[in-house]
């Protein structure tokens, strides 16, 4: 026996031993590959991270190259497109020869190990802007040389290093950054925290219809790819494109404030087809059967489909479509070209063409393309050259073969080079063409880098609509404000259930704090391995599982308070204790874990993260309170002998003996009169009680920095509704005072800024398909308008732009004679602005109406005036232009810079729901709710073996949440109609909204967590006695009543400090949490006790009914035996 003891002993070391080593692996694993910061790898332990290019093109140069053909080599490279990687390892490249990769702009991966490469050569590797991985092992490259040049690196993410090599810290970890902001530098967060996008594009069906597109996976799948080489060309960014349902597709884009939104929203949903044809002319017998059928067309129909195959084996084809010639496209009438004027997709009359197909092995689309490039046509325009690969060219060569010109008369056929659905030129067809052409045109230099830019990407497989379905935009400066609150709350409520819990049960207490450090850390080590995301509903959940994971303790100290008042030793009392509230435990979590999973699975991005962190911190509380616990009670009681653990207790409960169920008829009253004043409320308020995620609508956040002294909400909202044309955006307007954002560290919230959430039920269908893109500069343009006066100062955005001089000291050849300027960039608190959103400014203004911002990049670069020059924020840019970019065309870029930032007003948040969207959300948070409770019946039912247990419980759940609704409802009452928002309680006219839902699921299992906790102790006492008795269930609520009362206190505190410290974005979900907490404690007791005291009386109406339902007699019930304890 002796032998096992320490065998089992031994066991529980290990146990120990291993929880540290895992969080260790969890953290460091997780950290490893995430963190945004270089990272010195060493040789022979490089992992490299796929970037989810379909191709890369890998250059390796000969190792045994002299220095003099290694130049020529390297000349020659400069003539290949598109260079992502490039292998320089073991060569004879020099520092001279660095100077000759200034042209590979998108070169990523850099091998020079083993090279005579020296410091000196840096600077001219820090002009490869895309370049983000360097190998320089086995160089002559020096430390001090690294710490000096390394910052200057645009986009370098991964340094690899001799294996012997030490990193100076200088290099490694940037001297303004924390070692904790370090080591959690690898978490990935929301654009909730972090600010940024969340778009949602649907498939156009309309025109997916008309072009016969069918939607496969695949489709979607190839779509993804497409947009997401539009919105980041050079991979370094952290986009995220992915499938969303059958025709859907989200795309994240992190850190980006809404200007940068809508150039990458432009950029994403141009379909980007190409096609070369025929066009059908009235000469040709070969047409003839095409133009008569072509024009007997209506005009709400462009397509002549035939039918071609053997007798039952036809399938449809196309013959030819009337097509629209695009406005800047040359196109006439030579040659007999067929043109007529009909309406197109919007019903406006325009010239269309007659464009012939040919058989499918005729047809040349953009997946044919091997490269396109600029080039000039015979007049020295500008245009764009193509060469087609090696399939392409063979159907090139048919089609163009089979329609050479009659040179005899003469007769040329003309090409059609159809852009996206319309025609943009028709050359003259001299000659079979084998693989390559231009395409000519009126061309901007800009609309030349944006065409090449969307045929390098690919086309869309099917047409997108221009405006997102759903749209979630958050400024970075709100996303940082959002986590130092979230930060604050999680660390005021770690001190506060730290206190009360050592306060209360002070050993065990410091038993059940070390637990909750290791479930905390456990819980973030396993976010950051599996690379889930934090997001703001996500870190409500981390708070959240503060206060639940120490419930568990709470349950297995008062067991063992119990066995110790039985006059057991404290040996066997540790032992009963863990061991008689394992079950209850898990039964108590299972249920909440099933509520993680139904929020998953209905969910949006935030709602996910909520439920992820609430799943895993649930199953991290459950280890660390049922093992680490048990472990650290063992070795402290066996090393030295103890007569009892001693504990506080609640005063006036110890010894005293409550009648709740002689309360019953009382609180049944009570609830009745609650939930129907609250169901009044929300009857009341109609439509009003939702947010926009559920009826559709806009919501922005704007920050007013003077209002006249005593303003009030309603009056701001009045100032909106008197702007003239306000009304066709003021549909069911709503507005709430928000939180100013670090108001004691910004001057001018100190004076005054106060910022509000505007909602409006206006969506795009209401202004129309020609509208859509306008509908966020209107609501722009209407707040502007209304507080344009001098008794309001609304907070605006601000550019400057310095005086443009001529480059004195260019680094690179390229700038050269070029210009640059000094631009400030400011908000009305006076904030940093991002790197990556100035130069999203500045290549949008650059590229200009319809040019590709992608492409302008190239042009330019920026740099930190005033700071360290590599700084990721600063108010002051230095913008520098290639000299092949003219002092007019900057000029031009920077005044439409200001025309486009300049003065229009700073939305910190920008929310959009279609209204199709909104009904969706509504049917899945009912089924979300549904699925919930049949989850939790058939559970509780298969734990208990008798459905009375899962019926009663779903009572409660049923009362917990219509109570929390009618409280979201009375409250918001309170708030619009009777001026109580704000002030001491915090109130707001809280909207109904996903992560509220989230917050009523919450609820559901958090309550069934005190229910299942009575409902085990009812069974216990019960016995295998048939009936159940007012009396047992008196004992068993008198017995758990400490547990009950003290496991919501714990969550109790959690919530009200994140109700009050929180912030705005979970307010709401907040507030539900308090009142769910309050009413799920009040329900186990008062609801759910009596209603299964009710259920389980054999003489009860519900077992009469059950009993004439299924033909049984009425005692049958007190026939059936319960299961033992």
């Amino acid at each position: 026996m002796r032998k096992l003891a320490g065998s089992d002993q031994m066991t529980r070391w290990w146990g120990l031993a291993c929880v540290p080593a895992l969080l260790m692996v969890l953290t460091v694993a997780g950290c490893s590959d995430t963190n945004p910061m270089i990272k010195l790898r060493r040789a022979g332990a490089v992992i490299q991270q796929d970037d989810e290019r379909e191709k890369i093109e890998r250059v390796v140069l000969s190792k045994s190259a002299s220095a003099a053909q290694l130049e020529q080599q390297l000349n020659d490279l400069a003539e290949v497109p598109r260079v992502l990687e490039l292998d320089l390892s073991g060569t004879q490249v020099t520092d001279a020869h660095l100077k000759l990769l200034g042209n590979h702009d998108e070169l990523e991966t850099l091998d020079l190990s083993g090279t005579a490469v020296t410091s000196d050569g840096l600077p001219d590797l820090a002009k490869l802007t895309s370049l983000r991985k360097l190998t320089l092992s086995n160089t002559r490259v020096t430390d001090d040389g690294l710490a000096k040049h390394i910052p200057e690196f645009p986009a370098l993410k991964t340094l690899e290093l001799s294996r012997s090599r030490k990193p100076t810290r200088d290099v490694v970890v940037d001297e303004e950054e924390g070692v904790l902001e370090t080591i959690f530098s690898g978490i990935k967060l929301g654009i909730d925290l972090a600010g940024g996008a969340n778009l949602i594009l649907e498939v156009d069906e309309k025109l997916r219809k008309q072009q016969g597109k069918e939607l496969t996976p695949d489709v979607m799948s190839q779509m993804a790819t497409a947009i997401n080489k539009r919105a980041n060309p050079g991979g370094n960014k952290e986009l995220t494109v992915r499938p969303l349902g059958t025709n859907r597709i989200e795309v994240i884009i992190p850190k980006a404030d809404p200007q940068v939104v809508e150039q990458t929203k432009r950029m994403m949903t141009r379909l980007g087809s190409l096609e070369l044809a025929i066009l059908a002319n009235s000469r040709d017998a070969k047409f003839v059967s095409l133009v008569r059928k072509a024009q007997e067309l209506p005009d709400d129909q462009s397509q002549v489909i035939t039918l071609v195959g053997e007798a039952g084996e036809q399938k449809s084809q196309l013959e030819g479509e009337w097509l629209p010639i695009d406005p800047n496209g040359e196109v006439d009438g030579s040659y007999d070209v067929l043109i007529e004027s009909r309406p197109n997709l919007q019903g406006v009359e325009v010239d269309h063409v007659l464009v012939a197909y040919g058989s499918d092995t005729q047809r040349v689309k953009g997946e044919h393309l091997y490269r396109v490039y600029q080039t000039n046509d015979d007049n020295g325009r500008l245009a764009v050259g193509f060469t087609l690969n090696i399939g392409g060219g063979n159907r090139f060569a048919d089609l163009t073969g089979s329609n050479e010109p009659d040179k005899s008369e003469p007769f040329y056929r003309r090409l059609a080079i159809i852009l996206d659905g319309k025609v943009f030129s028709a050359p003259t067809l001299e000659s079979r063409i084998s693989n390559s052409g231009i395409i000519r045109g009126d061309f901007t230099r800009q609309e030349i880098n944006e065409l090449i830019g969307v045929l390098e990407a690919g086309a869309l497989e099917v047409p997108l609509n221009p405006e997102p379905i759903s749209e979630l935009t958050i400024s970075p400066t709100l996303g940082g404000d959002v986590q130092k609150k979230g930060i604050m709350a999680i660390s005021i409520a770690s001190i506060a259930v730290v206190v009360f819990m050592i306060g209360y049960y002070r050993f065990s207490g410091i038993v059940a704090v070390v637990c909750l450090v290791l479930n905390l850390l456990l819980v973030m080590g396993t976010m950051i391995f599996i690379e889930a995301t934090f997001t703001l509903p996500g870190l409500a959940g981390l708070v959240l599982t503060i206060g639940m994971a120490v419930d568990a303790n709470v349950l297995i100290f008062e067991r063992i308070r119990e066995e110790q008042r039985r006059g057991g030793v404290v040996r066997m009392a540790i032992q009963n204790g863990f061991s008689r509230a394992f079950t209850t435990i898990v039964d108590a979590n299972v249920t909440t874990l099933l509520v993680a999973v139904v929020l998953y699975m209905i969910g949006t991005d935030q709602v996910r993260g909520f439920a992820v962190t609430l799943f895993i911190g649930i199953v991290m509380s459950m280890f660390t309170a049922l093992f680490v616990g048990r472990l650290l009670f063992d070795i402290w009681e066996r090393r030295k002998s103890r007569q009892q653990l001693k504990m506080n207790s609640l005063p006036g409960i110890a010894g005293r003996e409550f009648n709740f169920i002689g309360w019953r008829r009382v609180a049944s009253v009570v609830s009745l009169v609650v939930i129907i004043g609250g169901m009044v409320s929300l009857w009341s308020r109609g439509e009003n009680n939702f947010d926009i995620d559920f009826r559709g609508g806009r919501a922005v956040s704007f920050e007013l920095l003077k209002t006249p002294q005593g303003t009030t909400t309603e009056q701001i909202r009045q100032k909106l509704l008197d702007v003239p044309d306000a009304k066709q955006l003021s549909n069911s307007l709503s507005l709430e005072e928000l939180t100013a954002i670090e108001e004691e560290e910004v001057a001018s919230s100190a004076a005054g800024g106060r910022r509000f959430r505007l909602r409006t039920t206006t969506t795009n269908g209401d202004k129309g398909e020609a509208q859509q893109d306008d509908v966020n500069k209107a609501i722009q343009e209407w707040i502007a308008d209304a507080f344009s006066g001098n008794e309001f100062e609304l907070a605006t955005m601000t550019v400057k732009p310095g005086q443009v001089v001529q480059i004195a000291d260019p680094v690179e050849a390229d700038y050269a004679e070029g210009h640059e300027v000094v631009v400030s960039f400011a908000d009305a608190n006076q904030t940093e602005v991002r790197r990556e959103n100035v130069q999203a400014y500045v290549a949008e203004a650059l590229a200009g109406p319809g040019g590709d911002p992608n492409q302008a990049e190239l042009e330019f670069k920026i740099s930190a005036d005033g700071v360290d020059p590599a700084a990721a924020t600063s108010m002051k840019w230095m913008v520098r232009f290639k000299k092949s970019v003219a002092k007019s065309k900057v000029d031009g870029a920077l005044a439409g810079m200001v025309t486009t930032l300049d003065g229009q007003p700073r939305f910190d948040e920008m929310t959009s729901f279609d209204s199709a969207v909104a009904n969706e959300m509504q049917q899945s948070a009912v089924l979300a709710m549904i699925f919930s409770l049949v989850a939790i019946v058939a559970y509780i039912w298969f734990r208990f073996q008798r459905i009375d247990f899962g019926l009663a419980a779903v009572v409660a759940l049923v009362h917990d949440v219509l109570v929390v609704l009618g409280g979201v409802a009375l409250a918001g009452h309170a708030a619009s109609t009777m001026g109580m928002d704000g002030g001491m309680l915090q109130l707001q006219d809280f909207k109904i909204n996903l992560p509220m839902v989230a917050a009523f699921l919450t609820i559901v299992g958090y309550s069934l967590n005190d229910t299942i906790v009575v409902f085990d102790r009812i069974r216990e006492v019960r016995g295998k006695n048939p009936s159940l008795t007012p009396e047992m269930v008196n004992l068993s609520l008198n017995q758990t009543l400490s547990r009950t009362l003290l496991t919501s206190i714990t969550t109790l505190i959690v919530v009200v400090i994140l109700y009050f410290g929180g912030g705005d974005g979970i307010h709401g979900f907040a507030y539900c949490l308090v009142l769910g907490v309050v009413v799920g404690t009040y329900s186990s007791i008062f609801v759910a006790s009596p209603a299964l005291l009710w259920m389980m009386d054999p003489n009860s109406g519900f077992n009469r009914l059950a009993g004439s339902l299924s033909g049984a007699p009425k005692s049958s019930a007190s026939q059936r035996t319960a299961p033992q304890a």
